[in-house]
């Protein structure tokens, strides 16, 4: 017997007392069960049992006087790619026994590192959707809470990336079966990590493919910076893009419909991340779906395995797969013919493609 009051619930010291142990080695039995042998870890374990304690291995691993909190740093939360992340982060952090705080730097550098003042006192670990700052000031964070870094790669701290060179491998692929041999990139950010990849990938594979390769930006990652981005395409026409991510796709779509070209009849458009909505503009946009979702739901189990004492994952970043979904913004090249609009390639008579999904790697 234990004394211990029926409308209290146990604690570790209870259990300590029932074993003939320290405090702290019950502690470790839970947070950190190699630390103790395994007779001792399970004689705490059947104690626990007997007297209700519940565990919580995020809470055990907070100190004292301190809330068990994730804080979520995203680029632009008026982003739909972030959705999906912050609906992965967020529940399974609560899965985990954590509550979320999100924060959005606005696509800068100096209001991440505001962010980061704030959340590092704040939070018990962190998540950083594409940051901006320069890779040692991530590392400095990481030394001082659990970080997880999400869309780039960060030497010693445990990054998660989408497959950025299989995703436009696939498209340019898509392309090039389609009977397009000049492809133009548009870029994005020029402090993004990913679209500095997407850009080497796009371009090695056009190398591999026998694909022309060019390349416009960088721009806003933004409707309107797809939009702006019109301008500077129309003094270089081509048959088909692949844009940095959905939103710079689906503004050059909007904007091309204003100056009277057609996509696909002129110009095929391919996205990247398939997010929310992809599929709601007109036409349904191709796209390099990510799995926004997992990021999120990683990056928390990956806190959680270290809050609970597992060490950090520092070799190469996660790499997680991704898929091409072909939609109506791609169809087959057709035979030249002027377009008043576009200066470059239509003639009547083709359709877009069947909306379909197909592995990074299929046909």
């Amino acid at each position: 017997m234990t004394g211990r009051p029926a409308n209290r619930s146990a604690t570790i010291y209870d259990i300590a007392r029932e074993c003939g142990v320290a405090p702290s080695t019950v502690s470790r039995a839970f947070s950190r069960p190699g630390r103790v042998s395994q007779a001792t870890g399970e004689r705490i374990r059947a104690a626990a049992a007997r007297l209700g304690y519940r565990t919580d291995p995020p809470a055990r691993a907070v100190p004292a006087g301190r809330s068990a909190t994730v804080a979520l740093l995203v680029s632009d939360v008026t982003n739909p790619v972030y959705f999906d992340v912050i609906r992965g982060v967020e529940v399974t952090a609560a899965g985990a026994g954590l509550t979320t705080l999100l924060a959005d730097t606005r696509e800068s550098s100096r209001f991440e590192r505001q962010a980061l003042d704030w959340a590092v006192p704040a939070a018990e670990a962190l998540v950083l959707g594409s940051p901006r700052l320069p890779d040692s000031a991530i590392r400095a964070v990481a030394r001082q809470r659990p970080t997880v870094v999400l869309n780039r790669d960060v030497v010693d701290v445990p990054s998660i990336v989408t497959d950025n060179t299989r995703g436009m491998h696939r498209a340019l692929e898509h392309l090039r079966d389609l009977g397009h041999d000049t492809v133009t990139y548009l870029a994005g950010p020029e402090a993004s990590w990913a679209d500095g990849m997407r850009w080497r990938a796009i371009r090695e594979a056009g190398a591999a493919l026998g694909v022309r390769v060019r390349r416009i930006g960088p721009g806003r990652p933004t409707v309107a910076g797809g939009v702006a981005a019109v301008a500077e395409l129309r003094r270089a026409p081509t048959t088909a893009v692949v844009a940095y991510n959905d939103l710079l796709a689906i503004g050059l779509m909007r904007g091309l419909a204003r100056v009277g070209v057609v996509v696909p009849g002129d110009l095929s458009v391919v996205g990247f991340d398939n997010i929310f909505g992809s599929d709601f503009c007109t036409p349904a946009l191709t796209t390099v779906a990510a799995p926004l979702r997992s990021l999120g739901t990683r990056a928390v189990e990956h806190l959680v395995a270290q809050l609970g004492g597992a060490p950090a994952r520092t070799g190469n970043a996660m790499v997680l797969p991704v898929r091409l979904v072909v939609r109506d913004s791609t169809a087959q090249r057709r035979r030249k013919r002027t377009s008043p609009a576009w200066g470059t390639t239509r003639v009547s008579g083709s359709s877009a493609q069947p909306s379909r999904s197909t592995s990074a790697g299929s046909r």
